[in-house]
């Protein structure tokens, strides 16, 4: 007969012992969680992707008296579909010898980056005196931020209008106080276009950079001064880190609605102050070329994917190391 010999068995107490695996079933999502879920994407479909889309397929169209003012680019002759894609809107950007696309493009570029500087530089030192105020004055301070937005976008453009004319408040004063003799010319200048833009644009900057200074651990900059760094190095090597995603995603809420900003610039910006909202206005219902348009707008967007793709791939390198 065959000898049968057994392991030793550990207890659960002896050294070496390994529980077993638990295997956790995975969670079934009910249907009201997916329903919830389903709602952003339904959302970002019927208004961005459709949309986008059809603009999309109207910048390969050619230009036709008709209505619409664009011709298919599908269609059917004898039992067959054909597909035929136009690229000189695309080209037409490029090759234009005015140069009139390229240059409200860097235009709107300049104008929107150098708003973004403003509202930072204006912006960090309110989200700081929010940061560090006491709970009733934060309340006060954040009425005085948000209360401008409860009164219609255009209303407030017109009240600058209002202010930068040449008898508007501003002239007004300077001349009473006997600091100028006569008025000096605001409206319809670049100058006017970055007032409005930071004006409208402040508190999209604020709220980012408040919520990242709620974060910031006070100990590091205690040390800093401790170890006698003077306020400007300590601002820039332990304040600035610490709130840099506030930083990046206020920019990024300023930088990319400015780049296509249209009401501002139309109505406190000068003739020459062609940007590319001004330039899609003039095209879609001045000249009726939907197609070009289309192109310029497809343009612009892949444009703009440039600052939000590295804004994505920024915090997840932010994600990686915390």
């Amino acid at each position: 007969m065959a000898a049968v010999t057994y392991g030793s068995v550990k207890r659960p107490g002896s050294k070496g012992h390994r529980p077993p695996p638990r295997f956790v079933p995975a969670k079934k999502i009910s249907w009201r969680e997916r329903a919830i879920i389903l709602v952003p994407y339904l959302w970002m479909i019927l208004f961005f992707l459709i949309p986008f889309l059809i603009i999309f397929k109207i910048s390969f169209s050619i230009t036709e008296i008709a209505i619409p003012p664009y011709s298919p680019i599908i269609t059917f002759e004898e039992g067959a579909m054909q597909i035929i894609l136009h690229l000189e809107n695309y080209t037409n950007i490029f090759t234009d010898p005015d140069g009139t696309y390229l240059r409200s493009y860097l235009k709107s570029i300049q104008v929107a980056a150098f708003s973004t500087v403003l509202c930072l530089i204006i912006g960090y030192p309110i989200a700081w005196a929010l940061a560090t105020s006491k709970s009733a004055t934060r309340n006060i301070l954040f009425l005085l931020i948000i209360m401008p937005s409860w009164t219609s976008f255009v209303v407030r453009i017109y009240a600058w209008m209002t202010i930068l004319k040449r008898n508007g408040i501003i002239n007004d004063i300077l001349m009473t106080l006997g600091i100028i003799d006569s008025p000096i010319h605001m409206l319809q200048t670049d100058l006017a276009v970055y007032i409005g833009i930071v004006y409208c644009y402040l508190p999209y900057m604020v709220l980012p950079l408040f919520s990242a200074l709620m974060k910031v651990d006070n100990s590091l900059i205690e040390a800093a001064q401790d170890l006698g760094c003077r306020p400007i190095k300590t601002f820039f090597k332990a304040l600035v880190p610490q709130t840099r995603s506030g930083i990046i995603a206020g920019s990024m809420l300023v930088f990319i609605p400015a780049i296509g900003e249209y009401v501002i610039p139309e109505l406190l910006g000068g003739k020459d102050s062609i940007l590319i909202g001004r330039i899609l206005w003039q095209e879609f219902f001045n000249n009726r070329d939907w197609p070009l348009a289309s192109a310029v707008a497809i343009t612009m967007l892949a444009i703009m994917a440039i600052p939000i793709i590295w804004f994505f791939k920024n915090q997840r390198k932010s994600g990686g190391k915390a």
